[in-house]
């Protein structure tokens, strides 16, 4: 029986060593990135993207366009956060709820119900005099070059549930 070991050198454990020390430590690097890579998706999604209670009863929703706030709990990370969401809120003609966005599609300001003189039945925005019609589509010959943002809604045991606000299919 012939046994072919040989003695470690003193170079070759340093280096078996140092190496398998820095392989431990990019390990330990990696898992944090990777983690936060992997950690989103196997959480359930935020709640940005589920219909929340905007505390509305449906009998209470008008005609008339009416301004509603709420907040949601929004994950970036491990960061929590509550996130103030705004949307103006009106039945149309038919009887059917329709949830517009207040952001201007032109700079992003916040449009203001008016129903004015000057601008009768239309949303106003201050930035540069950019107007939409009742139902949130843009005034042709003011900036906005598209319409408001129409937010995903239903009515549940009587009370409003909105979501996320889609651009509108323009025609």
């Amino acid at each position: 029986m012939s046994e072919d070991k040989r003695p470690v050198s003193r170079r070759q454990f340093l280096n078996y060593t140092l190496t398998g020390v820095g392989g431990f430590m990019a390990a330990g690097l990696m898992v944090s990135p990777l983690r936060m890579a992997i950690d989103p998706v196997l959480q359930k999604e935020a709640a940005d993207g589920d219909l929340t209670n905007v505390q509305l009863a449906e009998g209470d929703i008008t005609n008339e366009p009416q301004r509603i706030d709420w907040e949601i709990d929004q994950v970036d990370g491990w960061y929590e956060s509550k996130v103030s969401k705004t949307a103006w809120v009106y039945k149309d003609d038919n009887g059917d709820i329709v949830a517009l966005s207040p952001i201007c599609k032109h700079l992003g300001c916040v449009v203001s119900w008016e129903g004015s003189e000057d601008y009768p039945d239309q949303f106003y925005c201050p930035c540069h005099d950019g107007r939409y019609y009742k139902d949130g589509m843009n005034v042709p010959g003011t900036p906005p070059t598209a319409g408001l943002d129409i937010y995903e809604h239903k009515i549940k045991n009587g009370m409003l549930f909105l979501g996320k606000a889609q651009p509108r299919e323009e025609a």
